[in-house]
């Protein structure tokens, strides 16, 4: 007997999202609640898919020649609405050459903390620690974290610019809603030269779909940069095998050429041009 597509592709989703399957319908299951009748996000998430490499819609792209197929980006659908990035003129033209530079200009390949939103869909499990005061959010990546601050009714201003910034969360509905400030503007938002600046803000929204997925949203704003605010759009999935944890992934003896080989007796690379 054949199964239909279609049918087989309903049932893995009904597993992935947990979902009940009912004749002619589907529904989700009802949500798991924390004691305070919150949804309960505490986990292990991973978002799947491309956009760490590029936020906006790409073919294949050839890596560094020496790598081969392994260092080449796959092709991927983007998960920024409406598809553009609304960049002002001079800005563009700095995303194309951040583009150009990527091998050796990119934070990531620096091993620098990634950043928001950049740490939540980078290709490696975030989790989740919620309490009715603080959420903390651990990524393996550079050992980076941050503290969402739900006991504040007034937002503070961060003290000072950070990688991560400063996060303040509430609930509207099911929805945790999380607005960052003081981010200092270094990180990339992708590895494709997609960036902002320090006058950056960001308010990210995780939307519970189920037990064990959450649609992510990121709206950026930045005037310095953009000339409107944009948004992007994914999915995040809870890592459901037994024992599954955030890994360190300690990252910066393997950047220690690229930053200082210039530096070294015998220099492995040249100096880098200096900025103007």
């Amino acid at each position: 007997m054949l199964i239909h597509l279609r049918a087989v592709s309903a049932c893995v989703a009904a597993l992935v999202l947990g979902v009940s399957l009912a004749p002619g319908r589907m529904a989700y299951a009802q949500q798991v609640s924390t004691w305070d009748g919150r949804p309960d996000l505490n986990g292990v998430w991973q978002a799947i898919g491309t956009a760490h490499w590029d936020l906006q819609d790409h073919p294949a792209r050839p890596g560094h020649p020496d790598l081969g197929a392994i260092g080449a980006m796959p092709p991927g659908q983007g998960v920024v609405v409406g598809g553009e990035i609304p960049y002002q003129p001079q800005a563009l033209e700095q995303k194309k050459k951040n583009f150009e530079k990527r091998w050796s200009a990119d934070p990531e390949a620096k091993c620098f903390i990634p950043g928001v939103p950049r740490a939540t869909y980078m290709p490696y499990p975030f989790q989740i620690i919620q309490g009715d005061q603080k959420i903390m959010m651990v990524y393996g990546f550079a050992e980076a974290n941050r503290t969402i601050h739900m006991d504040k009714a007034k937002p503070e201003p961060a003290p000072i610019d950070s990688w991560m910034g400063r996060s303040h969360g509430r609930w509207e509905g099911d929805t945790l809603v999380v607005d960052v400030g003081g981010l200092n503007g270094e990180a990339w938002l992708d590895r494709s030269g997609n960036f902002t600046s320090s006058t950056v803000k960001v308010v990210e929204k995780y939307t519970p779909l189920g037990p064990n997925a959450i649609m992510y949203e990121a709206t950026i704003e930045d005037p310095t940069v953009f000339t409107k605010p944009w948004t992007i759009r994914m999915p995040l999935y809870r890592l459901l095998n037994e024992g599954a944890r955030v890994l360190e992934f300690k990252c910066v003896e393997f950047s220690e050429d690229l930053l200082y080989g210039h530096l070294r007796k015998a220099p492995t690379r040249k100096a880098p041009p200096e900025e103007k």
